[in-house]
C-alpha cells in the first residue's frame, strides 16, 4: 500500500509538469499570433490602428451634437426650456433696440398707423437686455401657438388681446404679472424705456416646467432653381421702410431703414441668415390703440405667397397653415418644402396690398 501511494504522487507530479509545458507552449503560440496581427496592421498605416482603437474603447466620434430647434444650428448643449417671446417696439424713437441679434427667430408685424413691432423669440440663446418692451397685439395670439406653450413677455394690451393671448396657451409673464422681471431705463424717454432679460422671464415662468419647442422650419441645401438677388425691399411705411441687403463677406442679410443701417445697442447692425416674407391679409375688427388708431390683425391661417431669402438668393413659393396648432410650412409652388440655412430667421408678415421688391 505505501508503494501505491508513492506511485500516485509521482504520477500527479509528472502530469502537472506536462500540463505546465503544454500551457506554456499554447501561450507562446498565442503571443506569436497576436504579434503577427499587430505587425500586419502596423504595416497598413497608423490610421488602421486608430480605427481599431476607436472601436475597442467605444468612443462616439460619429455622434453629432444636438441641434437647436429654432435655428437648426448644432451646439454642445441645447437647453430644455420653452421658447420665450418678447414684444419689442420699432418706432424710430425706440431705436437702437436691445437683444434682436441674440434671438433665434424674429417676426415683424404691422400694427396701427403703418408702424411695425417685433415678436422676438429665444430658446437656445439668451440676452441680458431686451427691449424696449411694448404691448401685445391680436396677431401674437395666432403666431405664438406654433411654439408649443411659449413664455410671453409684453407690456399689457387691451382686454380682448390679453384674453386672446391667454387663450392661445402661452405662459403669460407680462409687465403686470412678472413686475420684477422688468426695469425702467432712466436714460430712455417713456414709453420707450421698459426693458427685460431672458433669464428673468424664464425664471418667472419656471413654475410651468415648460419644455423645448419642436422645430418650426426645415433646414437643408438651397434649391437649384433659387434666383440670385442682392436686396429685398419691404416698404411697410415711412417709419418702417425696410431693406434687407445681402453681405457676401459676412454671409448674412443686413437690415436697413431706407439707406440707414438698422443698428442695435452695442453698435451692431441687425442681421439674419434667412429672411422669410410671408404675404398676409390684414383685417380690422374694431380694435384700436390707446389713441384710437385702428389696430390690424395679420391673418396667418390659410395660405398665401411667400419669399425665402438665404445665401444671397431667393425662392418664391407659398405658405400654408390650416389651423393655429399647425406650424407654418413654406413650400415651392409645386409643394416641396423650402429649406432654410441654419441660423437666425426673420419672418416678415407683409401686407398683401403692398409689393415685395427685389434686385441685384
Amino acid at each position: 500500500m505505501p508503494s501505491s501511494k508513492h506511485g500516485g504522487r509521482g504520477l500527479g507530479t509528472r502530469l502537472t509538469r506536462r500540463g505546465k509545458i503544454i500551457l506554456g507552449a499554447c501561450a507562446l503560440a498565442l503571443a506569436i499570433v497576436a504579434l503577427s496581427a499587430i505587425l500586419a496592421l502596423a504595416g497598413k498605416g497608423p490610421e488602421v490602428l486608430r480605427d481599431i482603437g476607436s472601436t475597442v474603447t467605444g468612443t462616439h466620434q460619429d455622434v453629432p451634437p444636438p441641434t437647436c430647434p429654432l435655428t437648426g444650428k448644432q451646439q454642445k448643449t441645447v437647453p430644455n426650456r420653452p421658447a420665450l417671446a418678447v414684444k419689442v417696439e420699432n418706432l424710430p424713437e425706440a431705436r437702437p433696440q436691445a437683444g434682436l441679434n441674440k434671438a433665434d427667430i424674429v417676426y415683424e408685424e404691422p400694427v396701427e398707423g403703418g408702424i411695425t413691432r417685433f415678436i422676438v423669440l429665444f430658446q437656445c440663446q439668451s440676452s441680458p437686455r431686451v427691449g424696449p418692451v411694448r404691448s401685445a397685439r391680436m396677431t401674437d395670439s395666432l403666431v405664438l401657438p406654433q411654439y408649443g406653450n411659449p413664455v410671453f413677455g409684453y407690456a399689457g394690451g387691451v382686454p380682448r388681446v390679453v384674453h386672446a393671448v391667454d387663450a392661445a396657451g402661452v405662459r403669460d409673464e407680462n409687465y403686470d404679472i412678472a413686475v420684477s422681471a422688468y426695469q425702467r431705463d432712466p436714460n430712455r424717454a417713456a414709453p420707450h424705456d421698459l426693458y427685460t432679460t431672458t433669464d428673468a422671464l424664464w425664471k418667472a415662468a419656471a413654475k410651468y416646467h415648460g419644455r423645448a419647442p419642436k422645430p418650426v422650419f426645415t433646414y437643408g441645401s438651397l434649391p437649384a432653381h433659387a434666383k440670385q438677388v442682392g436686396f429685398a425691399h419691404l416698404d411697410f411705411s415711412g417709419s418702417s421702410d425696410v431693406y434687407w441687403r445681402w453681405n457676401p463677406k459676412q454671409q448674412n442679410w443686413l437690415r436697413f431703414h431706407g439707406t440707414v443701417p438698422h443698428m442695435l445697442e452695442g453698435n451692431a447692425q441687425v442681421s439674419a441668415k434667412n429672411v422669410v416674407v410671408q404675404v398676409v391679409k390684414l383685417t380690422y375688427d374694431g380694435l384700436s390703440d390707446v389713441v384710437g388708431a385702428p389696430s390690424p390683425e395679420a391673418v396667418t391661417l390659410g395660405t398665401g405667397k411667400a419669399y425665402v431669402f438665404r445665401d444671397g438668393k431667393m425662392v418664391v413659393g407659398k405658405w400654408v397653415r390650416e389651423k393655429a396648432s399647425d406650424v407654418t410650412k413654406f413650400e415651392t409652388l409645386s409643394g416641396d418644402v423650402i429649406p432654410l440655412a441654419p441660423g437666425r430667421t426673420w419672418v416678415e408678415l407683409f401686407p398683401n396690398t403692398l409689393k415685395v421688391q427685389t434686385g441685384k
